[in-house]
């Protein structure tokens, strides 16, 4: 595309030319650079706890104490709450009961075995008393087998009427008191247990971003910030964990997760967050505003202020956008001027006044340097 084909905006009443008089259009101008920019993807997502327990009783019977204070930070193996043991108890006494019934039965059947079989050696009894005493024997080696599965059920039972801290974790609130009686089957918790450090993000991507992220990927770790809603504060700093195994064909989108250390909390189970993933990093690349990047019939073109103040429309190319930051791939070059204020008045070749905008700063240098230094 030849430059004195430039697009331009439709001759508006405050443009003014060379043929115009003295009159000058004032602008607002800042100056192409070249430097390192990161490029990002930027979805929305979910922070997630690594690991998230509901604590039920695994059991029947009344809530006796609540050992945990909501909102405590608890470890494994602590005791979080206790079932009334009692029946439990008498249960597992009942078992270990009838084990010793049993035994006491076997070791009797076991002498009446040994006289049965002096007794058919002296033909005195028949071999069918001897192996009905023999069958009784064995029913009574069965039955302690199964007193010793009763024993452990029972054990099984009583442990779960002490209610254990199964991970690392924060306790969540309280939804039921002591005194109150609780069933196995109850869909209600008595608590969560969130396990927060580490955390999760989980965030959604266009479907035309997959094979950015791949590549990405196929390079190295990859880096995701997680920022707040508004996108003001960062909330921390991890890794691009996996892609999800299926693109989404009704949204378009992909799912992704990111793990993050979260040593400072900032991450909080179910909170909406901005998750920002580093793709790549353009080294030495020309950048302008995104304010001078304007669109015409013809395509996308800049105004650059020539030496002796005087305004071209200039037809561009254009790479990916950062920040304030748009990558320019032709067109320009390290230290044109081009105008990012005040650009609805222009014409070809207008007379400007020039004011200068203030220097933009890199979008992450603290990223760029350490990408660089990698």
């Amino acid at each position: 595309m030849q430059q004195d084909s430039a697009p331009a905006p439709a001759r508006g009443g405050g443009g003014g030319g060379r043929g115009a008089g003295n009159a000058t259009v004032p602008v607002t101008v800042a100056t192409a650079t070249k430097h390192d920019l990161p490029i990002y993807l930027t979805g929305l997502g979910t922070a997630q706890a690594s690991f998230t327990v509901a604590i039920r009783s695994q059991v029947d019977g009344k809530l006796q104490e609540v050992l945990f204070t909501e909102g405590q930070q608890v470890h494994k193996g602590d005791v979080l709450a206790k079932i009334d043991p009692r029946l439990y108890q008498a249960a597992l006494d009942q078992a270990k009961a009838r084990k010793a019934q049993d035994e006491a039965l076997l070791v009797s059947a076991k002498k009446d075995l040994i006289r049965f079989k002096t007794l058919v050696d002296k033909s005195v009894q028949t071999m069918q008393s001897l192996e009905q005493q023999q069958a009784k024997v064995d029913q009574l080696v069965a039955s302690i087998e199964a007193d010793d599965a009763a024993i452990e059920t029972a054990k099984t039972q009583l442990d779960y009427t002490t209610i254990t801290a199964p991970s690392d974790g924060r306790m969540g609130v309280r939804n039921t008191d002591p005194g109150n009686f609780l069933r196995a089957a109850d869909s209600t918790a008595i608590a969560t247990l969130t396990l927060t450090k580490p955390a999760a993000v989980l965030f959604t991507l266009s479907a035309r971003a997959l094979n950015d992220v791949r590549d990405a990927m196929a390079r190295g770790p990859v880096e995701v910030t997680a920022l707040s809603q508004d996108n003001v504060r960062v909330l921390g700093k991890g890794k691009l964990l996996l892609i999800d195994s299926i693109v989404d064909q009704a949204s378009a989108t992909m799912r992704l997760k990111a793990m993050f250390d979260n040593e400072d909390e900032r991450l909080w189970p179910g909170d909406f967050v901005n998750a920002r993933v580093l793709v790549e990093l353009r080294h030495d690349v020309i950048t302008v505003p995104a304010a001078a990047v304007q669109r015409g019939p013809d395509g996308i073109y800049a105004w650059v202020v020539t030496p002796g103040d005087v305004v071209q429309a200039r037809p561009i190319q254009s790479g990916p956008t950062t920040g304030d930051d748009t990558i320019i791939t032709l067109g320009l070059n390290e230290g044109d001027r081009v105008v990012v204020n005040g650009q609805y008045k222009l014409q070809q070749n207008s007379k400007v006044t020039v004011n200068e905008a203030a220097a933009p700063v890199p979008a992450t240098p603290a990223t760029a340097k350490r990408d660089r230094a990698s």
